[in-house]
């Protein structure tokens, strides 16, 4: 599941074939506000970026809902908000504000009553009508190990989550043991020179993880793609590997525009 940024990146993810994405906090935060994914980025555009993408798209989208914009009240309103925007899953973490990318160093917790509170909380906004999955997620293995992390795996099934997952498991064995810590799918995050060894995905079935989420790919891909035209174009030369104008449009939508506008001239 390559995880999008805006309506054009899950436009690519959706016409590359793949049933699901992810709008990554991360890669959002990054392009939106040219900021870090240290909880800076607010609910409110979070919430602007995620409807746009909703509406691009025709597969399911999961959101990244961070710790909730505040407390128990404020995780109910994330869920709610999220569901209306068009979301398919919204992710609900058990991290200390600000939060912190699930990847990096100083990551804390709150204890684990706060965290089960903030999934019960998310819980209850979709079982009062917000047409969601919730996706329950523990910081814990960095902070407080790996068996405190699996058990609030373990709690967050309990509860009723339906997606779990448990960030940054830092070997096989650690991966192991997180996919068979509950029944429900398992998520894992794939990043690249991150704490978790990337595998392929079907090393990762075999574990036993239902989805693989890859936050920062596409991120990591375009930033590449961007930088190398940019000193092709200040070293005088043209940038290679560019796409097609005809492609852009493509992808852009102005095919499908132009039919939709020769449709109702026609009438």
């Amino acid at each position: 599941m390559p995880c999008c940024f805006d309506a054009h990146s899950a436009k690519l993810v959706a016409r590359a074939g793949f049933p699901l994405t992810f709008m990554s906090g991360f890669a959002v935060s990054a392009t939106r506000l040219g900021l870090p994914d240290t909880g800076l980025i607010s609910y409110g555009e979070m919430l602007d970026q995620g409807r746009n993408i909703c509406a691009a798209v025709g597969i399911p989208v999961i959101g990244d809902g961070d710790t909730g914009y505040g407390n128990v009240l404020n995780v109910k309103r994330t869920v709610a908000g999220y569901a209306a925007a068009g979301f398919a899953a919204v992710m609900i973490e058990d991290q200390v504000a600000p939060k912190r990318c699930g990847h990096t160093r100083g990551k804390q917790v709150v204890e684990r009553p706060e965290a089960l509170s903030r999934i019960r909380a998310a819980l209850d906004a979709r079982d009062e009508g917000a047409d969601i999955l919730i996706l329950a997620r523990t910081d814990a293995r960095a902070a407080l190990g790996l068996d405190e992390a699996l058990a609030r795996a373990r709690d967050f099934e309990a509860l009723g989550a339906d997606i779990i997952f448990v960030e940054a498991p830092r070997s096989v064995d650690e991966m192991r043991a997180v996919a068979a810590a509950t029944a429900r799918p398992n998520l894992v995050n794939m990043v690249e020179q991150g704490d978790t060894p990337v595998l392929p995905p079907d090393k990762l079935a075999a574990l036993g993880f239902k989805i693989a989420a890859y936050p920062i790919t596409l991120l990591s891909a375009a930033t590449r793609a961007m930088e190398e035209a940019l000193a092709a174009l200040s070293d005088g030369r043209e940038p290679a590997n560019l796409a097609s104008f005809s492609h852009l449009r493509e992808v852009a939508g102005f095919d499908d525009y132009a039919k939709a506008e020769k449709k109702y001239a026609d009438q």
